[in-house]
């Protein structure tokens, strides 16, 4: 009896073992891999070209992209931890930090590549009055480059009507003149002309030059315990920076776009140059504050820490 007692002890013993050890392998393989999220646009290039060659810079872990069909499911499971970071509209990011979940802005996403797309009948800014005009979401780059056009021609935010639309549907909402212009991440901009359904009115160069509109987020806590895994991470993000605009075929592998329509789309965009630059992100600042978008956003050393990108080049 007493040697059935042991051995029954002696079983579960070892078994409990096993399933300690399994949990801590799972851990540990958790805490090796970086769950980043992404949108499917033109914008997140430098994350795609990163994970397509993360064998060349991951030593310690690898990297897990997530995609997410809108911005709000991407922000909530960026806000509950459920992923370490991502590519991410910066107003959104910066809504986030405000109302006190702790992210770092490390690095852009690109610049420039935000055109505003108007339909036949719209051949100047003032065309748009009384018109409908789509943005992916009022808090984003798109909707202050709106302000900022109407500003500039004289007019007022309230002259045209604002709708926020998933920006897959803009070209097909433009063709069948439910909006008369729509302003957006890339390659929708590019997809409504080079199906001629639009033209190009204004580039956000034009409109607001410096402009920030996507930026590379990490959790604090992430940054923190895993930093060895994060200097990795940003040094592969960094150098994908360098061959985003010529890696066409990375790009397709995440996007649902023909070649015209990409070619254009990188035309416009450039991603040589990753860095937040500080005035940029003050004047993007007070522009929120002025459409009263955020009672108090984060200020540049609150919110941005480029210090493991700009690790990478020196």
């Amino acid at each position: 009896m007493h040697r059935q007692v042991k051995a029954i002890s002696a079983s579960v013993l070892l078994i409990a073992a096993m399933v300690i050890t399994g949990c801590q392998q799972r851990e540990a393989a958790a805490d090796s891999t970086i769950k980043v999220g992404y949108l499917p646009i033109t914008h997140a290039a430098p994350l795609y070209i990163a994970n397509e060659n993360q064998e060349q810079f991951m030593q310690d872990g690898d990297i897990e992209l997530i995609r997410f069909g809108t911005w709000i499911d991407l922000m909530d499971a960026l806000n509950s931890g459920r992923i370490d970071g991502a590519s991410v509209l910066f107003p959104l990011a910066m809504k986030a930090h405000e109302k006190g979940i702790d992210i770092k802005a490390t690095a852009l996403g690109h610049e420039d590549g935000n055109a505003v797309i108007a339909g036949p009948n719209i051949e100047q800014v003032e065309d748009l009055k009384g018109e409908t005009v789509a943005i992916p979401h009022t808090l984003s780059t798109h909707n202050l480059l709106l302000d900022e056009m109407l500003e500039n021609a004289g007019m007022n935010y309230s002259d045209v009507n604002v709708v926020e639309m998933p920006p897959a549907e803009m070209p097909a909402a433009l063709s069948e003149g439910r909006i008369e212009s729509y302003i957006v991440a890339e390659p929708f901009g590019a997809i409504g002309v080079t199906l001629d359904v639009g033209h190009v009115l204004y580039q956000s160069n034009d409109l607001w030059p410096g402009c920030l509109c996507c930026a590379m987020v990490f959790r604090q806590s992430f940054l923190e315990d895993r930093p060895e895994l994060a200097k990795q991470f940003m040094e592969g993000y960094a150098h994908a920076g360098e061959h985003a605009e010529y890696d066409l075929d990375a790009h397709m592998n995440y996007l649902n776009v023909d070649e015209e329509a990409l070619a254009l789309s990188l035309e416009w965009i450039s991603y040589e140059n990753l860095n937040i630059n500080r005035e940029d992100y003050e004047y993007m600042r007070e522009r929120v504050l002025q459409l009263g978008l955020m009672e108090e956003p984060p200020t540049y050393d609150e919110f941005v820490d480029t210090s493991l990108l700009e690790e990478t080049q020196r």
